[in-house]
């Protein structure tokens, strides 16, 4: 039940029986030379409906841009603050909460988003609560990261080894050619590829990651292989959901 394409009576309907909505949250963002720039949105979106049709669970509207400021030295990237991305959050929530939502689940696709994502919940958890809803007190959120699923982790390295990476990596380019096999990209990559490096700000992430790449080999990524990491972070993050909403 995607909540866009859903009425006004069908989620009143839906809060009758059920509280708890499924958040797809990416970004929009470089991905190296061969990476789609909405990667981070489309592997969170397609795995929330996945997760959603398994689930029965109202699935929220994808939020495509999140805490990217790092990549802003590449051109395409968008990115938020993470104190404008907290207000985002928190008027998502609000809105939601106010209808009757007490379960916020956030499938997220983007790990620099993850930080922010904390510190929204904690100011929500605040305002919410001094608003007087009915249920005010009961809102509870939950991050889950497809990429850092244990199935999909121990495939990916069975697939790609060290050169998965932290960036740009195989799995998340395989997943976004299996959502979209009409746009795969290639380029020629080099070899050597840059890794390990703090991140800082946007130029000197550049000056240290020239093509984007963050230790990764897209080149190896396949629809094929897109499919079996889709499938197996649904099913992962479809127990996840179903055990959130379950618990008190």
């Amino acid at each position: 039940m995607l909540l866009h394409l859903s009425t006004w009576p069908e989620v009143e309907a839906y809060l009758k029986e059920h509280s708890g909505i499924i958040l797809p949250i990416g970004s929009t963002e470089q991905h190296g030379p061969t990476g789609l720039i909405g990667t981070d949105a489309i592997c969170a979106e397609a795995i929330a409906r996945g997760v959603g049709e398994a689930t029965q669970a109202v699935v929220g509207p994808t939020i495509n841009v999140g805490m990217a400021l790092h990549h802003t030295a590449f051109p395409g990237t968008i990115s938020l603050r993470p104190s404008t991305l907290i207000l985002v959050i928190q008027d998502y929530l609000t809105s939601l909460a106010q209808a009757g939502f007490t379960k916020f689940f956030f499938i997220n696709g983007h790990g620099g988003n993850i930080a922010t994502l904390k510190a929204a919940f904690s100011e929500s958890y605040h305002t919410i609560g001094g608003l007087n809803l009915p249920n005010g007190d009961s809102i509870q959120c939950q991050i889950a990261n497809w990429f850092t699923c244990s199935s999909v982790y121990k495939l990916a390295k069975e697939l790609y080894g060290n050169e998965e990476g932290s960036h740009a990596t195989p799995s998340e380019v395989a997943l976004t050619q299996y959502v979209y096999p009409e746009s795969i990209k290639t380029a020629p990559l080099s070899k050597q590829v840059a890794s390990g490096y703090p991140i800082y700000g946007a130029v000197d992430f550049r000056r240290k990651y020239p093509d984007g790449r963050m230790g990764s080999n897209p080149a190896l990524a396949t629809p094929e292989h897109g499919k079996q990491l889709y499938d197996l972070a649904v099913q992962e993050l479809t127990r996840s959901y179903l055990e959130f909403v379950k618990a008190e």
